[in-house]
């Protein structure tokens, strides 16, 4: 087995594959280039009949993917041909998605690109966060998998190809691309902020010279009025944010400057003052 190594920088907040296989005693490699001659001869030598990719982070490249005599195939987090590429849970809540899902695919050397073996779907609700859409996606991703292995193995699949023009790629994302543009509808705002709510790195913005991290948010019913900027205000020991587009945000969860900060405390730093965002 595959897999790629933690990166100290990174919160982990997943179960480690190197361990599992450790605890079962699955050799485990985890090279820095899986494309390196000296892996796609370890692959190679093994004579697979199959090679599956999982959310590894990694391309694999065409001497890799030739290798298996069966195929080689890779489980994607969404509902291709939408969303091929990087974190496709967080775009597709980004973009408010009402639904995504999990796909089985024959790898090609283009991403994302090659033909669909099997998928499913499962909703996105209006105020879920990203962790909960991605459990939703794993747990469909392990019903295709079941559904399909089968069929592989005894040849039954019928793999159908992707149309690439209903779809689109999206690349990676950092963490400064959680910022807040308070010029986007409270919609908007509010799907990035789900998007990216933890364990993800947040969405944020600043707030008279500090940071302000927003990590959960529900929209209200009543409009504010258009307004020419966001700002925000406390009413009745509540947080909210009036958006551009007349919406309101209820602020449920936030962080100043890498403390939490309570409904009660964000009052008393507001009083009656309307903040401006940018």
């Amino acid at each position: 087995m595959i897999t790629h190594r933690d990166r100290p920088e990174e919160r982990i907040w997943f179960a480690s594959v190197a361990e599992l296989a450790r605890g079962r005693a699955i050799e485990t490699l985890m090279p820095d280039d899986p494309n390196a001659p000296e892996i796609v001869e370890r692959v190679r030598d093994l004579r697979p009949d199959f090679l599956f990719s999982f959310y590894y982070r990694l391309m694999l490249g065409a001497r890799l993917l030739a290798i298996p005599g069966r195929g080689a195939f890779n489980m994607h987090g969404s509902l291709l041909p939408k969303y091929r590429g990087r974190v496709p849970v967080n775009w597709a809540i980004i973009h408010g998605e009402t639904e995504t899902g999990a796909t089985l695919h024959e790898m090609v050397e283009k991403p994302d690109a090659g033909r669909i073996v099997d998928q499913e779907a499962v909703p996105i609700l209006p105020d879920e966060l990203a962790a909960a859409v991605f459990g939703k996606v794993t747990g469909a991703a392990e019903r295709v998998l079941r559904r399909s292995l089968p069929k592989l193995v005894d040849g039954s699949a019928v793999l159908r190809a992707q149309d690439l023009s209903r779809g689109g790629y999206f690349g990676g994302r950092r963490p400064e691309d959680g910022r807040i543009d308070w010029s986007a509808s409270a919609k908007r705002v509010h799907d990035l902020v789900r998007a990216v709510a933890p364990p993800y790195p947040g969405a944020f913005t600043e707030a008279e010279g500090m940071r302000l991290r927003v990590l959960r948010t529900r929209r209200c019913v009543e409009k504010s009025g258009a307004h020419a900027a966001a700002f925000l205000y406390a009413e009745s020991h509540r947080c909210y944010a009036a958006c551009a587009d007349g919406e309101v945000l209820e602020l449920l969860e936030l962080e100043l400057d890498g403390r939490p900060l309570s409904a009660q405390e964000f009052a008393n730093r507001i009083g009656d003052r309307k903040v401006p965002l940018h």
